[in-house]
């Protein structure tokens, strides 16, 4: 007898959680065709060396089922360089951060032996132990044992920049892992969408995927444009138009992302944990008569190393974790650095962002309610005022936040990458340094869109950074 009418239209939704012991994973594997998202691509860039060269090596193994959505590249080859100045901004905001842990020391270091001097005088009047302190602790002496600390950390930091294996402001056709991915796809890379069809897809997520909350991708509804809002579900699309036109025997498709939000999860309960929607599952078993499973890195990779037996050490597994983690953690660790990338997917720790608004007397309503906002698109802004603010000592950062590689503007010969504006498009009032300034286009829609009084406060902020990160070497 065949199963009931109900079971079946329904088996996605009646399957259990997928966990690595599933039968049948596999074939994923090894029938399959394999599609990873722009995030695991572009975090090749936050790996070492190392682990970067051992993560390629597998992926090698896989190289005749990847298949990329034309939005990935896209997405892909757009985000590399903000990842690259991401990661050199934080070697160099580390070092700029132990300079001032140091300072700090050094002036508690100086006020306590003050303080004790001054009890020491008080009430003893001991004349002779407080000469020997202030030769103890006068400030050359404390700058030199500082010194010892200081020097080390810097080797240690130094030594982190030098290993980092790629050229950080080379040209594009020196970068390493581009190649290496060109080589990985060959011609297997999805076809730019015509316009029409372009048009057809944002408005069909916008104007009802979105407000339904229909996966994938609502999440993302709050981005500056609807093109940008539109990212997972044009992949997706792309995705369902690509499988439907494979042969009709062992259609299965693995992606595998960073993501999992709840417009790519559903939400857990209980012990049960969050699994990818069911509603994907059935989506595309019934509009390209496919199976689909949705894996995160970690497990990915676990899968290439059990099925396609490629060679990956206990430190990248651990690795791929860290990298992972900065995606699809709901509260930010505070060891992670917040970089352009990773800002839209983090909401900022409740009142840290309020905080630091009111720190430098902004005023105006309209700002007062983008770092309330719970938008992803504020985000951006919410972040680069958190870390702006610590950075330059207009407030004291918490001891749970995390720091925040996020720029507004620079000061260089070259734009840090072909988005940015020059700051010639700003008055010689505004904005000084214009001639060795850029923009990031963000923060110039944000600046555009301020009132005058705010936005005089919101440049002297980015114009201040540009200058903190140029005497620091970032």
């Amino acid at each position: 007898m065949s199963d009931p009418v109900l079971l079946k239209r329904f088996a996605a939704w009646l399957q259990p959680r997928p966990s690595a012991e599933d039968a049948g994973r596999g074939t994923f594997f090894t029938d399959g065709i394999i599609v990873l998202d722009t995030n695991v691509l572009l975090s090749l860039y936050e790996y070492t060396e190392t682990s970067r060269e051992e993560v390629l090596s597998a992926l090698e193994q896989a190289a005749g089922r990847l298949w990329m959505p034309y939005q990935v590249g896209l997405e892909f080859v757009r985000g590399r360089r903000s990842t690259l100045e991401s990661r050199k901004r934080a070697l160099s905001d580390a070092a700029s951060e132990v300079n001032k842990k140091l300072m700090a020391a050094r002036k508690a270091i100086v006020e306590a032996k003050n303080l004790v001097c001054a009890q020491l005088d008080k009430y003893a009047r001991a004349s002779a132990e407080i000469a020997a302190l202030q030769e103890l602790a006068n400030e050359s002496q404390v700058d030199a044992h500082l010194s010892v600390y200081r020097q080390e950390f810097k080797q240690c930091l130094d030594m982190l920049k030098a290993d980092h294996g790629l050229a950080l402001n080379s040209a594009d056709a020196e970068d390493p892992i581009l190649a290496r991915i060109a080589d990985l796809y060959g011609s297997a890379v999805g076809q730019q969408p015509d316009d029409e069809v372009l048009r057809r897809r944002i408005e069909e997520a916008t104007g009802f995927r979105f407000p339904n909350k229909i996966p994938p991708g609502f999440s993302d509804s709050g981005k500056d444009t609807p093109l940008k809002s539109a990212g997972d579900y044009l992949l997706w699309e792309e995705l369902i138009e690509h499988v439907s036109q494979l042969p009709d025997s062992g259609r299965h498709v693995l992606f595998v992302s960073n993501d999992t939000k709840e417009d790519w999860y559903e939400p857990g309960s209980g012990s049960s944990g969050s699994r990818p929607w069911p509603s994907l599952v059935d989506e595309l078993q019934r509009r390209a008569g496919a199976d689909l499973r949705i894996e995160t890195p970690l497990h990915f990779y676990g899968g290439i190393k059990e099925f396609l037996d490629a060679e990956l050490a206990e430190d990248t597994y651990a690795e791929i974790e860290r990298v992972s983690e900065a995606f699809h953690s709901k509260v930010p660790d505070p060891r992670l650095l917040v970089t352009e990338e990773t800002a839209p997917h983090l909401a900022p720790p409740e009142g840290l962002a309020v905080a630091a608004f009111e720190s430098v007397g902004l005023a105006s309503s309209a700002l007062r309610a983008a770092v309330e906002s719970g938008s992803p698109s504020q985000r951006m802004f919410q972040w680069w005022l958190i870390g702006v603010t610590a950075q330059l000592g207009r407030r004291a950062a918490e001891d749970s936040e995390p720091s925040v590689g996020i720029a507004a503007a620079m000061r260089s010969s070259e734009p840090p990458s072909s988005s940015w504006i020059p700051g010639t498009v700003l008055s010689p009032g505004e904005w000084l340094h214009r001639d060795s300034s850029w923009i990031a286009p963000w923060f110039m829609d944000l600046l555009e869109s301020s009132p005058q009084m705010d936005r005089a406060v919101l440049r002297r902020l980015a114009a201040q950074q540009a200058e903190d990160n140029r005497r620091s070497g970032s």
